[in-house]
């Protein structure tokens, strides 16, 4: 009877273990579904990522490129990074609450943004693209506002300024970076010349064209287009980009 009752329970064992006839081994509908390992709205500052990102590029003043900040920049703590349209260099830091972070990724990949294609004609010379990326993801949205699809309708979602209160899990602010990268190149005939105070601008790193150094942000002096900056007997022109969160070296913005 023993000898039975063992291989009686070992058949059981066995057809639990098969599941239902179509093959496919599976938890049995009273078994609670596995719970995620991480939720990335939870994410620390010092481990959020970057998850969706828009930059607009091409145009005759030739849009984009690593010395621009990107227009917008959305990461997994629910930190939005935004550049305003009407105030040159200011950037405003939005804070999401977990599911309206959810949703908003969620509307993305219903949107298509979740595969890398093409949205409109590449034929279209000095055309405006809105690239976004979401992932390994990257889509081209080319002249967006003449586009009827999903994908440039969901763009105006990526407005923090008209999100809802509601979504918000603290008021918009200020972003101020720890760090600023210095971006220095030839000069282009500037009026006023002035002493560079931080490190020698020509003794960084070659990124996109210009000799990058970073500095932290309160140190680095004002400048504009008609300011020139002298460095060890040299002259040069600089740009400023700020550095966004999970940015630390000049590599980092090329």
């Amino acid at each position: 009877m023993p000898a039975l009752a063992c291989a009686a329970l070992t058949a059981c064992a066995a057809l639990t273990a098969c599941g239902d006839e179509s093959g496919t081994a599976g938890p049995s509908p009273s078994s609670p579904a596995p719970a995620p390992t991480s939720s990335p709205a939870k994410d620390t500052p010092a481990q959020e990522q970057l998850v969706l990102r828009l930059r607009k590029t091409g145009g005759f003043a030739g849009l984009g490129g690593p010395r621009s900040v990107p227009e917008f920049s959305l990461y997994s703590t629910g930190r939005a990074v935004a550049a305003s349209p009407s105030a040159q260099g200011k950037l405003t830091e939005y804070r999401l609450k977990p599911d309206a972070l959810q949703r908003l990724l969620g509307e993305a990949r219903t949107a298509g943004l979740g595969r890398s294609h093409t949205v409109g004609s590449d034929r279209i010379a000095d055309a405006i693209i809105t690239v976004v990326t979401m992932g390994d993801a990257t889509t081209r949205i080319i002249q967006p506002e003449s586009q009827a699809g999903p994908e440039a309708r969901f763009l105006k979602k990526l407005d923090p300024a008209a999100w809802p209160a509601s979504d918000l899990a603290a008021k918009p602010k200020p972003f101020t970076p720890a760090k600023t990268a210095v971006l220095a190149g030839p000069t282009t005939g500037s009026d006023t010349v002035k002493k560079w105070p931080l490190e020698p601008l020509g003794k960084g790193t070659q990124v996109a064209g210009a000799t990058c150094t970073l500095a932290p942000s309160k140190k680095v002096p004002a400048t504009d287009r008609g300011t020139a900056w002298r460095s060890e007997a040299k002259t040069y022109s600089i740009r400023l980009r700020p550095l966004l969160p999970g940015e630390s070296t000049c590599h980092d913005i090329a």
